[in-house]
């Protein structure tokens, strides 16, 4: 019995990487400003919501590394064999307009969170698009993959941040297992809001074209399953601690919202510089990691979906549209954020936006094939799976457009 628990061990830590990577980068610039505004303006009220969103982000998530592992092809590739290339050419062109809005948002919360220490946007920006370009065209996979797990490992930033706020636990425990439902249209749209930032489009592609990259198969699905979870649940317990610090650092001062991140870092300023400071390190880290995995995320779906070589592991005379189509996004989510007078934050509640518009579309034709038998083998949902499946996409599809219809409303 040792020896099978080594076993697994061993195998779990040879496929961690894609799950993990893909639920804890979820918490990019926009997510970090929508658990901070939850937490400055409603307190310890919303912890609630960060159960049923983790058993939303595990159903979704779960789905796509089985198909990855399984069919041993990327989503895109998948839907174009089962759709044809004219539904798969409209469902990319969606993505990479939605994915190009969070490119942007990212380089933002880069600029943003360095503004505060006073390096301009000018500087900060151009040097934070080379290093990503550099991290991606010069690395391998496994390369690549160390590096953004160790970005991972500082999201702990938020934890400690928290922790050195002082917040009222007992109040915190209390509202994290006690829903609250308040009707005004405020909190209504931060709760719409922490589920839209929660599971974005680009996280099912990303994923699933990552566990066939890797090499991940069926054989060695069930630790993959599981790396899948701890992702989903360190996403939500980063997500935690944000709210928490926001709570105990702005609402219990006073309640109010925040313009982006960076006031939320400022708000924890008076209660020491190390939250402060440890705050903004978060921030700017999640932005650089977002800003590297998005347009690599878009590029393997593009060139999956319309038949092109793509992948880390090749070079750029291997891969040429795959690279230039990675350059193409940097160049333009990089060069649009040094137009003078940018709206930052506008920019990322557009992105949230084109997530919400793009997203119900990718979970209904996630969950019709991960129903076919013929891609899929034995590996097709159960019938309660099913059950759970299509209600998340009722749901998300509910909220996601919900979402959009208040977020148009409040950019007017």
């Amino acid at each position: 019995m040792l020896r099978r628990l080594r076993h697994h061990i061993a195998v779990f830590f040879a496929v961690l990487g894609p799950g993990f990577i893909t639920a804890v980068v979820d918490n990019d610039a926009g997510g970090i400003f929508t658990y901070s505004q939850a937490g400055a303006k409603y307190g310890y009220l919303p912890l609630w919501t960060l159960a049923p969103i983790t058993l939303l982000l595990i159903v979704t998530q779960e789905m796509c590394a089985r198909m990855g592992a399984v069919s041993g092809k990327g989503l895109s590739d998948l839907i174009r064999e089962e759709y044809g290339l004219r539904t798969t050419f409209f469902v990319l062109a969606a993505l990479v307009l939605a994915n190009v809005t969070n490119v942007m948002a990212n380089f933002a919360g880069i600029a943003s969170s360095l503004e505060l220490f006073h390096v301009s946007r000018y500087i900060s920006v151009p040097l934070a698009a080379a290093a990503v370009w550099l991290l991606i065209v010069k690395g391998t996979y496994a390369s690549v993959e160390k590096v953004f797990l160790f970005a991972c490992s500082l999201y702990a930033c938020y934890v400690v941040s928290g922790v050195l706020v002082k917040p009222d636990w007992s109040e915190a425990a209390v509202n994290t297992v006690k829903p609250v439902l308040v009707f005004e249209p405020g909190y209504l749209q931060m709760l719409i809001g922490m589920v839209g930032t929660s599971v974005a489009p680009w996280m099912q592609f990303y994923l699933q074209a990552a566990i066939v990259e890797k090499g991940v198969t069926a054989k060695e699905y069930a630790e993959s399953r599981i790396e899948v979870i701890v992702g989903c649940v360190v996403m939500s317990v980063i997500a935690f601690f944000i709210i928490v610090a926001c709570a105990g650092a702005i609402w219990s001062v006073k309640p109010q919202d925040i313009a982006n991140a960076t006031d939320a870092a400022k708000g924890l300023q008076p209660l020491g510089q190390w939250a402060y400071l440890l705050f903004c390190a978060g921030l700017l880290n999640a932005s650089f990691f977002a800003a590297s995995i998005l347009p690599l995320s878009t590029a393997y779906t593009v060139c999956e979906g319309m038949g092109f070589e793509s992948g880390v592991n090749r070079n750029f005379r291997e891969a040429p549209i795959f690279y230039w189509l990675f350059t193409g996004l940097i160049a333009v989510g990089a060069g649009v954020i040094l137009i003078p007078g940018f709206p930052l934050v506008r920019m990322i509640l557009l992105s949230q936006v084109a997530n919400g518009m793009l997203l119900p579309l990718v979970l209904v034709f996630m969950t019709l094939i991960v129903n076919k038998q013929r891609v899929m083998k034995d590996w097709t949902n159960s019938a309660l799976y099913n059950a759970v499946a299509w209600t998340a996409v009722v749901i998300m599809s509910g909220l996601t457009l919900a979402l959009v219809a208040l977020s148009i409303r409040d950019m007017r």
